[in-house]
């Protein structure tokens, strides 16, 4: 024991400023990708690699040649299968670090912050005036506000309409047996682009309660794989719901929804400062809760 104390004391003692970094900073990038993988399907993958390894050790420590050979056979190919596997959160990681507000990555923005913020601010009413008129008529609604993550894959899928939001126009894209009624409509720079648009799956379906519809799950995915506001308003009760970054919350007003959008969608005035958020009826319907 006293060896070992001693050779502990040596190891920290020749731990540099550097080393101290590298581990805080490793540390770091191990726990959110811990986070990213929580109660997905690769959380079971994670323990399936976990295993191998101890199976490894415990094989190499018993001089089991061929148990060995094969699981060493494995981890030669691990960063490839790694890489296959962890797909959609190596996606999500990416997206999440291109989201990341940079002033000097600023150039990459596609359209100036002052008109984007003037356009915004009126489409914001005519969202929050359609979505109360089509919640008091239970009438089934999903319209996706896009920011930072371009939804061109999503755009392609509609019919491109270009035109300036209002309560009109989206009680006429949303009448029931419309041709466009059943997709999404897609908004961008306060304008309305698409409509009738098809939105990607979410990765955690089957943790999704099953008391959601086709539009709240479509809701889900989409801010699962975008930083877009995505607005449902349900087609049986009415309720209108907000989902974003994987998560979805309902009971919103129009009053509380405004001050959402507004929050979310209307760049910071020049004292830095924004709009306060109200407290939300946050009700989470997902993991089956």
């Amino acid at each position: 024991m006293q060896d070992i104390f001693n050779a502990f004391l040596s190891v920290c003692a020749t731990i540099s400023l550097p080393d101290i970094l590298d581990m805080v900073l490793l540390s770091y990038l191990l726990f959110k990708f811990m986070q990213l993988v929580r109660e997905t399907r690769a959380q079971q993958l994670v323990k399936g690699i976990l295993i191998m390894v101890a199976a490894y050790l415990v094989a190499d420590f018993l001089k089991l040649k061929t148990m060995t050979f094969l699981l060493k056979t494995c981890f030669q190919w691990g960063i490839l299968v790694i890489i296959i596997m962890f797909q959609p959160e190596l996606r999500r990681i990416l997206e999440k670090i291109g989201r990341t507000k940079i002033s000097a990555l600023s150039v990459f923005s596609a359209s100036d912050s002052g008109d984007s913020g003037e356009a915004w601010e009126a489409a914001i009413s005519a969202i929050c005036d359609a979505v109360a008129n089509l919640s008091s008529t239970a009438t089934g609604s999903l319209i996706v506000c896009e920011r930072q993550t371009r939804l061109g894959e999503q755009i392609d899928t509609g019919t491109v309409l270009n035109c300036t939001p209002s309560e009109q126009i989206f009680g006429n894209i949303f009448f029931p047996n419309t041709p466009l009624h059943d997709g999404a409509v897609i908004m961008r720079d306060g304008m309305i682009l698409a409509a009738g648009c098809f939105l990607p799956k979410p990765q955690k379906e089957e943790l999704i309660n099953k008391q959601l519809g086709s539009r709240h799950r479509a809701a889900i995915g989409m801010s699962e794989n975008s930083d877009a506001i995505v607005i449902v308003v349900s087609e049986e009760t009415g309720t209108i719901s907000v989902a974003e970054d994987g998560e979805l919350t309902r009971g919103y007003t129009k009053d509380s929804l405004k001050k959402l959008l507004t929050d979310r969608l209307l760049p910071e005035k020049s004292d830095g400062t924004k709009t306060p958020l109200s407290k939300k009826v946050r009700s989470k319907w997902k993991k089956g809760k």
